[in-house]
Order: C-alpha cells, then sequence, then structure tokens
C-alpha cells in the first residue's frame, strides 16, 4: 500500500521543528518577518507610485518575495491597502499628560506633525484621500484611521481638562476634535505645506485651548 507523506513548510520551504506544534497537512506557515517586509514594502510602493500603479507584483519585489507569499494574506491590493490603513488606526498616537490643557495640545500637536511630515505619509496620505473619492471601501478606511488615531487620543485631553476644571464638562466631542485636529491636519495635508511657520504650533495650542474654554 502506497502512503503519501505530507511536509508542512514555511515560506523558505524549511520543515518546522517536530517540538513544534503541527500545522494542518498541506498548510504553509506564514512567517511573521516575511509580514512585515511586505507591509514595509506596501508604504514604499505606495509611495512611489501611488495606489493606481501599485501592483502585487511590485510589492512582492520590494519585499523580496514571490507573489504568492502576498496572495496567502491578501486576496488582492485592495484588501492588502485597506488592510494597512486599518492598522495605522490601531497603533494610534501617545497620549500626552503633561498636565494642563494647553501643554497636552502643544505636544500632541509636535506629534502629529512631525508624523505628517513624514516623506512616506506625506505622499501616501493625499493619494489615498483622492482615491477614497472613487472607492467606497477606502473612503471608510481612510476615515476610520485619521479619525479614530486621533479621536482616541483627542478625547482624552479634553476628559483630563475637564478633570482639571480648565474647561467646562460635557461639550461636544466632535466639535471639541475639529477645533483640536482640523488646523493642523488642513496645513500639512490639504495645503501641503512645506515648512511649518516659526511658533506655528505653540500658538495653535494657545489657540485651541481658548476655543475649547469658550465652548
Amino acid at each position: 500500500m502506497l502512503v503519501r507523506m505530507t511536509t508542512n513548510t514555511d515560506e523558505s520551504g524549511t520543515a518546522p521543528a517536530r517540538t513544534r506544534r503541527r500545522a494542518p497537512a498541506g498548510a504553509a506557515v506564514l512567517r511573521e518577518d516575511v509580514t512585515e517586509a511586505i507591509r514595509a514594502a506596501v508604504f514604499e510602493e505606495l509611495a512611489a507610485v501611488g495606489y493606481a500603479r501599485t501592483s502585487i507584483e511590485g510589492v512582492a519585489r520590494r519585499a523580496g518575495v514571490g507573489k504568492t507569499a502576498v496572495y496567502r494574506r491578501w486576496r488582492s491590493k485592495l484588501h492588502l491597502v485597506l488592510d494597512l490603513v486599518s492598522a495605522i488606526a490601531v497603533q494610534g498616537l501617545p497620549a500626552p499628560d503633561t498636565g494642563t490643557l494647553e501643554g497636552d495640545l502643544r505636544m500632541l500637536y509636535e506629534l502629529t506633525s512631525r508624523a505628517l511630515r513624514h516623506p512616506v505619509a506625506s505622499q501616501i496620505i493625499p493619494d489615498l484621500q483622492a482615491e477614497a473619492a472613487r472607492n467606497p471601501e477606502i473612503a471608510d478606511a481612510m476615515q476610520k484611521a485619521l479619525r479614530e488615531g486621533q479621536e482616541g487620543v483627542a478625547s482624552g485631553i479634553v476628559a483630563a481638562a475637564e478633570q482639571r476644571g480648565e474647561i467646562r464638562s460635557g461639550i461636544d466631542p466632535d466639535l471639541a476634535l475639529d477645533l483640536i485636529s482640523g488646523p493642523l491636519y488642513w496645513r500639512s495635508v490639504v495645503i501641503r505645506s512645506p515648512k511649518l511657520p516659526k511658533g506655528y504650533l505653540a500658538s495653535l495650542a494657545r489657540a485651541t485651548t481658548a476655543a475649547l474654554k469658550a465652548l
């Protein structure tokens, strides 16, 4: 009687050690380092050629893997990009804790400004925003990433200011988010100002603090 022996291998073609938990027969082991290499390659590809010209082949070439490694994880370019954008929303920004509303806003603006001015982000975000006008799925993912990335931190800043008595309790959370995030996003992403004026972030933090106290 002929018995067929199936050996499980990872993406490098190496059989896993016997002590590891056995995967289902014939299944591929998805290596985390390969996944991270693909994600990094997507950022580079989007920044270099934009969403429309990004391809699975180009991503695989930049990551140094075969197309199969990409398709094992994502079934299309769209799903690959959507996953990447969603991951950005989950990561978020660190919550400032300086002890004052103005100090928290100043730190938030410094962190956000640095992130938005990053060469990769400054190329990718406007391109995906333009693509979002034609693709509802990308529009939803972008809205979630950009909103949730700021909303969690902004709500924490507002809550801390309420506890300290710097602003009244129960202010409109959506209006507060617009006041906190709108101006810097407008200048950095919409106008795409290459360099902020000296003292701009400090002035913006003071003005936003005054606006929040007036609500």
